[in-house]
Protein backbone atom coordinates (compact mmCIF):
# COMPACT_ATOMS: atom_id res chain seq x y z
CA UNK A 1 0.00 0.00 0.00
CA UNK A 2 1.16 3.43 0.08
CA UNK A 3 1.42 6.05 1.88
CA UNK A 4 0.14 9.82 1.05
CA UNK A 5 2.24 13.01 1.81
CA UNK A 6 0.59 15.92 1.55
CA UNK A 7 2.71 19.23 0.39
CA UNK A 8 0.68 22.86 0.31
CA UNK A 9 1.39 25.34 -2.36
CA UNK A 10 2.73 23.03 -5.27
CA UNK A 11 2.26 22.51 -8.77
CA UNK A 12 2.75 19.48 -11.02
CA UNK A 13 6.19 20.85 -12.81
CA UNK A 14 7.34 21.95 -9.23
CA UNK A 15 7.35 18.35 -8.02
CA UNK A 16 8.29 17.19 -11.37
CA UNK A 17 11.26 19.31 -11.29
CA UNK A 18 12.25 18.41 -7.35
CA UNK A 19 11.05 14.65 -7.98
CA UNK A 20 14.66 12.83 -7.72
CA UNK A 21 16.01 14.99 -5.32
CA UNK A 22 12.71 14.47 -2.69
CA UNK A 23 12.25 11.11 -3.26
CA UNK A 24 15.59 9.44 -4.54
CA UNK A 25 15.54 5.76 -5.66
CA UNK A 26 11.81 5.77 -5.22
CA UNK A 27 11.55 8.13 -8.34
CA UNK A 28 11.94 6.64 -11.58
CA UNK A 29 12.52 9.53 -14.24
CA UNK A 30 13.25 6.79 -17.45
CA UNK A 31 9.28 5.82 -17.32
CA UNK A 32 6.76 7.63 -18.78
CA UNK A 33 4.36 9.18 -17.25
CA UNK A 34 0.71 10.71 -17.97
CA UNK A 35 -1.76 13.22 -16.45
CA UNK A 36 -5.55 12.28 -16.20
CA UNK A 37 -8.08 14.05 -14.87
CA UNK A 38 -10.97 12.45 -11.68
CA UNK A 39 -14.27 13.62 -11.25
CA UNK A 40 -16.12 12.68 -8.37
CA UNK A 41 -19.06 13.36 -5.68
CA UNK A 42 -18.32 16.67 -3.89
CA UNK A 43 -19.36 14.69 -0.63
CA UNK A 44 -16.27 11.40 -1.19
CA UNK A 45 -13.59 13.91 -2.05
CA UNK A 46 -11.90 12.64 1.14
CA UNK A 47 -11.23 9.43 -0.26
CA UNK A 48 -10.13 10.21 -3.26
CA UNK A 49 -7.57 12.10 -1.51
CA UNK A 50 -6.20 8.93 0.28
CA UNK A 51 -7.00 6.44 -2.64
CA UNK A 52 -3.06 5.80 -3.13
CA UNK A 53 -3.47 4.22 1.05
CA UNK A 54 -4.99 1.52 -0.28
CA UNK A 55 -3.43 0.92 -3.93
CA UNK A 56 0.20 -0.93 -4.44
CA UNK A 57 1.68 1.47 -6.90
CA UNK A 58 5.25 1.48 -8.04
CA UNK A 59 5.79 5.20 -8.81
CA UNK A 60 5.14 8.06 -6.63
CA UNK A 61 1.23 9.55 -7.84
CA UNK A 62 0.56 13.18 -7.73
CA UNK A 63 -2.65 14.66 -7.12
CA UNK A 64 -4.13 18.53 -7.53
CA UNK A 65 -7.51 19.33 -7.27
CA UNK A 66 -8.92 22.74 -9.23
CA UNK A 67 -12.20 24.22 -7.64
CA UNK A 68 -13.59 26.26 -11.01
CA UNK A 69 -14.77 29.69 -9.90
CA UNK A 70 -14.89 32.23 -12.43
CA UNK A 71 -15.64 29.38 -14.77
CA UNK A 72 -18.26 27.56 -13.21
CA UNK A 73 -21.13 29.02 -15.63
CA UNK A 74 -19.31 27.27 -18.31
CA UNK A 75 -19.81 23.50 -16.63
CA UNK A 76 -23.29 24.67 -15.45
CA UNK A 77 -23.91 25.24 -19.22
CA UNK A 78 -22.76 21.45 -19.73
CA UNK A 79 -25.52 20.94 -17.43
CA UNK A 80 -23.27 19.67 -14.69
CA UNK A 81 -23.48 21.72 -10.95
CA UNK A 82 -20.01 22.19 -10.29
CA UNK A 83 -20.94 22.57 -6.31
CA UNK A 84 -22.08 19.20 -6.63
CA UNK A 85 -18.40 17.21 -7.78
CA UNK A 86 -14.72 17.38 -7.03
CA UNK A 87 -12.35 17.59 -9.80
CA UNK A 88 -8.18 16.47 -9.68
CA UNK A 89 -5.77 15.91 -12.27
CA UNK A 90 -2.77 13.28 -11.54
CA UNK A 91 0.11 12.64 -12.31
CA UNK A 92 1.33 9.19 -12.59
CA UNK A 93 3.31 6.54 -14.02
CA UNK A 94 2.04 4.63 -17.37
CA UNK A 95 2.18 1.51 -15.29
CA UNK A 96 0.08 2.89 -12.68
CA UNK A 97 -2.74 3.73 -14.16
CA UNK A 98 -4.58 0.03 -14.47
CA UNK A 99 -3.74 -0.44 -10.70
CA UNK A 100 -4.91 3.15 -9.56
CA UNK A 101 -8.08 2.83 -11.50
CA UNK A 102 -8.85 -0.90 -11.50
CA UNK A 103 -11.51 -0.88 -8.53
CA UNK A 104 -13.34 2.41 -9.46
CA UNK A 105 -13.67 1.32 -12.50
CA UNK A 106 -14.62 -2.61 -11.76
CA UNK A 107 -16.47 -1.70 -8.40
CA UNK A 108 -17.93 1.41 -8.23
CA UNK A 109 -18.42 2.07 -12.33
CA UNK A 110 -16.31 4.82 -12.98
CA UNK A 111 -16.34 5.84 -16.91
CA UNK A 112 -14.03 6.38 -19.26
CA UNK A 113 -14.05 9.35 -21.42
CA UNK A 114 -11.91 11.86 -22.83
CA UNK A 115 -11.75 15.41 -22.18
CA UNK A 116 -10.79 18.83 -23.78
CA UNK A 117 -8.96 20.99 -21.90
CA UNK A 118 -10.08 24.73 -23.09
CA UNK A 119 -8.05 28.32 -22.03
CA UNK A 120 -10.23 30.23 -19.68
CA UNK A 121 -12.09 33.53 -21.55
CA UNK A 122 -9.85 36.31 -21.45
CA UNK A 123 -12.93 38.33 -20.79
CA UNK A 124 -13.07 36.71 -16.82
CA UNK A 125 -10.08 38.29 -16.37
CA UNK A 126 -8.73 35.70 -14.31
CA UNK A 127 -5.34 37.34 -12.41
CA UNK A 128 -2.18 35.17 -13.74
CA UNK A 129 -4.27 33.95 -16.74
CA UNK A 130 -1.33 32.07 -18.96
CA UNK A 131 -2.71 31.07 -22.42
CA UNK A 132 -2.10 27.43 -24.02
CA UNK A 133 -3.14 25.42 -26.70
CA UNK A 134 -6.53 23.18 -26.19
CA UNK A 135 -5.56 19.62 -25.61
CA UNK A 136 -7.87 16.60 -24.81
CA UNK A 137 -6.88 14.00 -22.18
CA UNK A 138 -7.97 11.14 -20.71
CA UNK A 139 -10.98 11.50 -17.95
CA UNK A 140 -12.87 9.05 -15.75
CA UNK A 141 -16.12 10.31 -13.98
CA UNK A 142 -18.19 8.98 -11.16
CA UNK A 143 -21.36 7.49 -12.99
CA UNK A 144 -23.62 9.46 -10.60
CA UNK A 145 -21.69 12.53 -11.90
CA UNK A 146 -22.80 14.56 -15.06
CA UNK A 147 -20.32 13.72 -17.80
CA UNK A 148 -18.83 16.82 -19.75
CA UNK A 149 -16.83 17.62 -22.77
CA UNK A 150 -14.77 20.71 -22.00
CA UNK A 151 -13.43 21.57 -18.88
CA UNK A 152 -11.60 25.19 -18.57
CA UNK A 153 -8.31 26.66 -16.94
CA UNK A 154 -6.98 29.93 -16.61
CA UNK A 155 -3.23 27.99 -17.08
CA UNK A 156 -1.89 24.97 -18.22
CA UNK A 157 -2.55 21.47 -16.15
CA UNK A 158 1.07 21.48 -15.19
CA UNK A 159 0.64 25.25 -13.43
CA UNK A 160 -2.61 24.31 -11.80
CA UNK A 161 -1.41 25.32 -7.90
CA UNK A 162 -2.29 24.11 -4.64
CA UNK A 163 -2.27 20.98 -2.03
CA UNK A 164 -0.46 18.25 -3.53
CA UNK A 165 -1.93 14.75 -2.41
CA UNK A 166 1.20 12.62 -2.95
CA UNK A 167 1.48 8.82 -2.77
CA UNK A 168 4.57 7.01 -2.38
CA UNK A 169 4.84 3.31 -2.77
CA UNK A 170 6.58 1.05 -0.47
CA UNK A 171 9.70 -0.18 -2.00
CA UNK A 172 8.78 -3.67 -2.53
CA UNK A 173 5.93 -1.86 -5.31
CA UNK A 174 8.17 0.38 -6.62
CA UNK A 175 10.91 -2.23 -7.68
CA UNK A 176 7.68 -4.46 -9.26
CA UNK A 177 6.74 -1.63 -10.99
CA UNK A 178 10.38 -0.97 -12.43
CA UNK A 179 10.34 -5.21 -13.46
CA UNK A 180 7.21 -4.46 -15.24
CA UNK A 181 8.06 -1.61 -17.39
CA UNK A 182 11.46 -3.86 -18.74
CA UNK A 183 8.52 -6.05 -19.43
CA UNK A 184 6.03 -4.14 -21.04
CA UNK A 185 8.68 -2.01 -22.70
CA UNK A 186 6.62 1.67 -21.19
CA UNK A 187 9.76 3.60 -20.30
CA UNK A 188 13.28 1.71 -20.87
CA UNK A 189 15.22 2.02 -17.65
CA UNK A 190 19.02 3.27 -17.51
CA UNK A 191 20.36 3.76 -14.28
CA UNK A 192 22.80 1.44 -13.61
CA UNK A 193 21.80 -1.14 -10.34
CA UNK A 194 24.02 -0.59 -7.41
CA UNK A 195 26.89 -3.10 -7.16
CA UNK A 196 26.49 -5.34 -3.72
CA UNK A 197 30.02 -5.71 -2.00
CA UNK A 198 30.20 -8.57 0.22
CA UNK A 199 31.83 -7.78 3.38
CA UNK A 200 35.36 -9.44 3.59
CA UNK A 201 34.36 -12.95 6.11
CA UNK A 202 35.85 -11.87 9.51
CA UNK A 203 38.92 -13.44 11.48
CA UNK A 204 39.73 -15.80 14.46
CA UNK A 205 40.86 -12.24 16.01
CA UNK A 206 38.41 -10.10 18.18
CA UNK A 207 37.28 -6.87 16.86
CA UNK A 208 35.50 -3.96 18.78
CA UNK A 209 31.92 -3.96 16.92
CA UNK A 210 31.00 -0.67 15.10
CA UNK A 211 27.58 1.17 14.81
CA UNK A 212 26.89 -1.28 11.80
CA UNK A 213 27.18 -4.12 13.52
CA UNK A 214 25.21 -3.69 16.57
CA UNK A 215 22.17 -2.33 14.30
CA UNK A 216 22.31 -5.45 12.78
CA UNK A 217 19.43 -8.63 13.78
CA UNK A 218 21.03 -10.61 16.83
CA UNK A 219 23.71 -8.35 17.22
CA UNK A 220 22.51 -7.09 20.35
CA UNK A 221 22.73 -11.05 22.06
CA UNK A 222 26.27 -11.38 21.08
CA UNK A 223 26.94 -7.85 22.08
CA UNK A 224 25.01 -8.56 25.72
CA UNK A 225 27.00 -11.95 25.97
CA UNK A 226 30.16 -10.22 25.44
CA UNK A 227 29.28 -7.81 28.31
CA UNK A 228 28.89 -10.31 30.35
CA UNK A 229 31.57 -12.39 30.15
CA UNK A 230 33.76 -9.11 30.46
CA UNK A 231 32.13 -7.60 33.70
CA UNK A 232 30.45 -9.97 35.72
CA UNK A 233 33.57 -12.85 36.07
CA UNK A 234 32.02 -14.75 38.18
CA UNK A 235 29.44 -17.47 38.22
CA UNK A 236 25.75 -16.87 38.84
CA UNK A 237 22.78 -19.22 39.92
CA UNK A 238 19.87 -19.29 39.06
CA UNK A 239 18.62 -17.91 42.08
CA UNK A 240 20.97 -14.69 41.66
CA UNK A 241 23.22 -15.75 44.64
CA UNK A 242 27.09 -15.98 44.12
CA UNK A 243 29.42 -18.76 43.80
CA UNK A 244 32.98 -18.08 45.56
CA UNK A 245 35.51 -18.93 43.07
CA UNK A 246 38.69 -20.93 44.49
CA UNK A 247 40.12 -18.46 47.50
CA UNK A 248 37.34 -16.66 48.25
CA UNK A 249 35.21 -16.29 50.62
CA UNK A 250 31.28 -15.32 50.66
CA UNK A 251 32.19 -12.32 52.60
CA UNK A 252 34.41 -11.09 49.54
CA UNK A 253 31.93 -11.83 46.65
CA UNK A 254 28.92 -9.88 48.72
CA UNK A 255 31.43 -6.59 48.70
CA UNK A 256 32.51 -6.90 45.31
CA UNK A 257 28.85 -7.24 44.11
CA UNK A 258 25.41 -5.56 44.33
CA UNK A 259 22.81 -8.04 44.17
CA UNK A 260 20.51 -7.72 40.69
CA UNK A 261 17.12 -5.69 40.68
CA UNK A 262 14.41 -7.46 41.56
CA UNK A 263 11.70 -7.64 38.62
CA UNK A 264 9.23 -5.46 40.92
CA UNK A 265 12.06 -2.99 41.15
CA UNK A 266 12.78 -2.71 37.48
CA UNK A 267 8.68 -1.86 37.41
CA UNK A 268 9.09 0.64 40.18
CA UNK A 269 11.95 2.62 37.84
CA UNK A 270 9.72 2.04 34.30
CA UNK A 271 8.01 5.58 33.33
CA UNK A 272 4.37 5.69 33.30
CA UNK A 273 3.17 6.47 30.16
CA UNK A 274 -0.44 8.77 30.23
CA UNK A 275 -2.67 9.14 27.30
CA UNK A 276 -2.89 12.19 25.44
CA UNK A 277 -5.23 15.01 26.43
CA UNK A 278 -8.07 14.85 23.52
CA UNK A 279 -8.76 18.88 22.70
CA UNK A 280 -12.24 19.49 22.88
CA UNK A 281 -12.85 20.03 19.23
CA UNK A 282 -11.43 15.85 18.73
CA UNK A 283 -14.17 15.09 21.56
CA UNK A 284 -16.79 16.53 19.52
CA UNK A 285 -15.75 15.09 16.35
CA UNK A 286 -15.38 11.41 17.68
CA UNK A 287 -19.30 12.23 19.79
CA UNK A 288 -20.54 13.19 16.16
CA UNK A 289 -19.07 10.11 14.20
CA UNK A 290 -20.53 8.01 17.36
CA UNK A 291 -24.00 9.90 16.99
CA UNK A 292 -24.38 9.38 13.32
CA UNK A 293 -22.83 5.87 13.26
CA UNK A 294 -26.13 5.36 15.75
CA UNK A 295 -27.77 6.86 12.85
CA UNK A 296 -27.11 4.40 10.96
CA UNK A 297 -25.50 6.86 8.26
CA UNK A 298 -22.72 4.88 6.00
CA UNK A 299 -19.51 6.54 6.50
CA UNK A 300 -19.62 8.17 2.56
CA UNK A 301 -22.73 9.85 2.78
CA UNK A 302 -21.15 11.34 6.30
CA UNK A 303 -19.11 13.83 4.43
CA UNK A 304 -22.09 15.24 2.68
CA UNK A 305 -23.87 16.22 6.29
CA UNK A 306 -23.86 19.41 7.46
CA UNK A 307 -22.83 19.14 11.00
CA UNK A 308 -19.81 16.84 9.39
CA UNK A 309 -18.95 19.71 7.03
CA UNK A 310 -19.27 22.53 9.67
CA UNK A 311 -16.60 20.51 12.33
CA UNK A 312 -14.62 19.79 9.67
CA UNK A 313 -13.79 23.59 8.56
CA UNK A 314 -13.48 24.14 12.16
CA UNK A 315 -10.87 21.28 12.58
CA UNK A 316 -8.74 23.06 9.37
CA UNK A 317 -8.79 26.26 11.34
CA UNK A 318 -7.23 24.68 14.18
CA UNK A 319 -4.80 22.34 12.36
CA UNK A 320 -6.54 19.06 13.64
CA UNK A 321 -6.75 15.88 11.98
CA UNK A 322 -10.00 14.40 11.59
CA UNK A 323 -9.33 12.48 8.99
CA UNK A 324 -7.38 9.54 10.65
CA UNK A 325 -9.66 9.37 13.32
CA UNK A 326 -12.80 9.27 10.96
CA UNK A 327 -10.83 5.81 9.22
CA UNK A 328 -10.47 4.71 12.50
CA UNK A 329 -13.87 5.29 13.99
CA UNK A 330 -15.68 3.54 11.26
CA UNK A 331 -13.17 1.54 10.48
CA UNK A 332 -12.63 1.93 6.73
Amino acid sequence: MGVTALIPGMTFKQLNDEAEKRWGEIWDEELSRLQIMLICKRKERKLLELHGDFIDHGQPVIGIFHRPRDEAYLLEEQGLNPKDASFQFLDLANTDLGLWMKNMVTTEGWRRTTIEIVPSPISLGIPNQRTFEKHTIVCFHHPEVTQIDRYYLPFPVESVSGKAFVSLPRRQAAELARQQAEILGVGQLKKPKPVIVEAPKATKAAKAPTRGAIDEPGAEVSMEESFIAEMIPDAIKEDNTMIPLPGQTHEEIETRHTPLPSEEDIASEMPVLEEATKSPLEIEFRELITIMLGEGIEPNDMMGDERFADISERAVATGLETWPIFLQMVAL
